[in-house]
């Protein structure tokens, strides 16, 4: 009989551990896969009410000549607000001393160009959006080295300075349009014609034995653009842009006869973004005031809306107060939904062009050290792609109650609600964010919990600067609620 006993124990321990080592396989429960329906083995669900709340993400987002910038005003969106970006940037010569082919009397100015390699936008394309084009007050220049905090343009002061060139109307139509010449066939660029004493300036004025001598003279009289719109010119979208790509120069077109030619050659030459040696300042500010989101944030708890905009934005806080008294069982597959709520009175408008977020983060609140920290368990590091993808965060388009591409988005915490309930491991509450260029406390999975370190989520993951928005169905919603769902077998 003790013999008997002992094979039952071993044949328990043995279906457990299976279970336990095997729970995190199932890839989405969303697909409709009834788990485990025809096994010998009873498996039920259950949904947890979680609490939710929306708060302003206090970040200090620095956007990286890598990562695209963005440009324009958002002046339209009755959810989230008004966004207004600006862009200041130099570009640069390829060496010192520079010089231009010919002697100053022989050069014959012909234009000056600012052109941008151009990545899409962000809003309504309907109504162009027109670019002003300035030099940087030499009275506040960028500073070498330093990365500047997009969403505070106030504490650095940086200035836009003398107009040099008409605004431009940039029609998104003709965005693609290509360029052929005999300089380059390209496509996907916004150029911007300067004033033609700014080519004089820099073809005929400065020289490599003043201006040209060095970068640092050249800084100080060519301080570099000030790229910006206005709201009042009533346009609705972002631009975005890539300062490292071979779209993004300062064409300066000119003719000489100095060059050894019987004829007049006509030459350009081009001053370009440099990662290591030129600066750029992204700034991007928010005006929440006056529309749908202001009533929202910080204090409406157990909201049954919770809105979630990508850096610099706003996060969710969530609570699921069932898990402190779930009782000891199998987790098969744990996940936290959430879903958008639909813009009835502008599903073909606002609510069509403002996309949601591409990516969404969960984190969790450590109380104890007041900072952000990876969820236990689940996420195993924004390096380790294929567990990335299987942690989730993507968004994803349904078509649910009556709505056609809903986004959504579904998050793994089966390890962590194991380790709950298994080893009373310690209860966070969540937090929801659409990240940029943020860093996160990432600690290692147990037995090996004790390990920190600090882990980067870039724009690799998805999300570039300021570019989408969604409005989540909170966790008293009555259609979209949010909710931590579990499958599971009593022990």
């Amino acid at each position: 009989m003790a013999f008997i006993n002992i094979v039952r124990r071993v044949t328990y321990i043995t279906i457990a551990a299976t279970l336990l080592f095997s729970c995190t396989r199932i890839s989405d429960s969303e697909l409709g896969i009834d788990f485990l329906s025809q096994d010998a083995i009873d498996t039920k669900d259950t949904t947890l009410i979680v609490e939710t709340e929306t708060i302003v993400l206090e970040d200090s987002l620095r956007i990286y000549p890598s990562d695209q910038q963005v440009l324009g005003d958002i002046t339209n969106d009755p959810i989230f607000g008004s966004t207004s970006a600006s862009l200041f940037l130099q570009l640069k010569p390829s060496f010192y001393p520079f010089f231009i082919k010919g002697t100053k009397d022989s050069v014959i100015v012909d234009s000056a160009v600012l052109i941008l390699s151009y990545k899409g936008f962000y809003g309504d394309s309907s109504k162009p959006v027109k670019i002003y084009v300035n030099k940087i007050d030499p009275a506040t220049p960028l500073q070498v080295g330093k990365l500047y905090a997009s969403n505070y343009a106030n504490a650095y002061g940086i200035r836009k300075g003398v107009s040099i060139g008409n605004a431009k109307l940039f029609d998104f139509a003709s965005a693609k349009d290509s360029i052929n010449d005999r300089f380059e066939n390209a496509r996907n660029q916004i150029r911007l014609r300067l004033n033609q004493s700014i080519g004089v300036e820099l073809l005929k004025t400065y020289d490599s034995n003043g201006v040209y001598r060095n970068d640092t003279t050249f800084r100080n009289a060519f301080p570099g653009f000030a790229l910006t719109t206005n709201a009042s010119d009533n346009h609705n979208a972002l631009i975005r842009l890539a300062l490292l790509d071979s779209n993004t120069k300062l064409a300066l077109y000119y003719s000489t006869s100095a060059t050894g030619s019987v004829t007049r050659d006509t030459l350009v030459t081009h001053f370009r973004f440099s990662y290591f040696s030129a600066q750029n300042a992204n700034f991007i500010q928010r005006n929440r005031a006056a529309s749908e989101i202001a009533s929202h944030l910080n204090g409406f708890a157990k909201d049954s809306l919770v809105y979630v905009q990508t850096s610099p934005g706003t996060m969710v806080k969530i609570k699921v107060p069932g898990l402190k008294t779930f009782d000891k069982k199998i987790i098969h597959r744990a996940e936290l939904i959430a879903e958008q709520v639909p813009d009835d009175a502008r599903l073909n408008t606002t609510d069509s062009y403002m996309t949601a977020p591409n990516y969404l983060f969960l984190g969790v609140y450590d109380s104890a050290t007041k900072e952000l920290r990876s969820v236990p368990n689940d996420f195993q590091g924004a390096m380790n792609t294929q567990a990335l993808y299987q942690f989730g965060g993507y968004k994803i388009s349904k078509s649910i109650n009556g709505y056609s591409n809903v986004a959504t988005y579904n998050f793994n915490v089966s390890r962590y609600v194991q380790g709950l309930i298994a080893r009373k491991d310690s209860l966070f509450d969540f937090r929801l964010y659409a990240p940029v260029n943020d860093s996160i406390k990432f600690v290692q999975p147990h037995p090996f919990n004790k390990i920190q370190s600090t882990d980067y989520l870039s724009t690799s993951l998805g999300n570039q600067p300021a570019i989408g928005r969604v409005r989540l169905g909170g966790g008293s919603h009555s259609k979209f609620r949010m909710r931590l769902r579990i499958y599971y077998t009593n022990l």
